[in-house]
């Protein structure tokens, strides 16, 4: 299946890191099409991450397993890039899982054509910045907003941002995700609305 155009991979990008379209044209012939159905498995725990991910259409979450039960620390959605970026880079298990949420379509880059890119031209480390540098910015504001502000705090930022994540994800994954019981984010929600 072919994959997309560079002018579809630079407007993903540009929202983060916005460069000419010459950037992109080398990267967009490796990238390669995936698709899964609901609950399909991405990255299963204790794997090696192998891609980095733009989240065409869908949602996945990432998970860590903690008293036989399966915690969300990350949520994803249309447009967002995503990888288990820590066994991506050292290219060696972690007990990051990768679930789907929905029907779910990604582009996706492997970690050996990103190397072999890298290795053709200085020009496509600006590439991998950028990847660094957005799955770092997102990881940092999720750490700041889970250490610093309350459940109902959360909450409230997370209707704010993403309101669309009621309707499309289950309350029990949102829960995990704030770090809250299910219950608890049952009473927040009736106390706000």
């Amino acid at each position: 299946m072919k994959g997309p155009s560079p002018e579809n991979i630079k407007a993903v990008f540009d929202t983060y890191y916005s460069v000419d379209i010459k950037f992109w044209v080398e990267f967009a012939k490796v990238v390669e099409r995936r698709s899964f159905a609901k609950n399909e498995i991405v990255k299963a725990y204790d794997k090696t991450e192998k891609f980095i991910n733009i989240l065409v259409s869908g949602s996945v979450g990432h998970f860590v397993p903690y008293q036989h039960k399966d915690i969300c620390i990350n949520l994803y959605y249309e447009n967002q890039l995503f990888s288990d970026y820590l066994s991506f880079i050292s290219q060696r298990p972690t007990v990051i899982k990768t679930e789907c949420l929905e029907d779910t379509e990604l582009w996706s880059v492997s970690h050996q054509n990103l190397q072999e890119l890298y290795a053709k031209s200085d020009r496509s480390l600006l590439i991998g910045k950028a990847i660094s540098d957005i799955m770092f910015t997102a990881k940092q504001s999720e750490q700041i907003n889970l250490l610093t502000l309350s459940p109902t705090e959360r909450y409230q930022k997370l209707i704010t941002e993403r309101p669309y994540i009621f309707q499309r994800t289950p309350l029990k994954i949102i829960a995990s995700y704030l770090g809250i019981a299910p219950e608890s984010l049952s009473r927040i929600r009736k106390k706000i609305s």
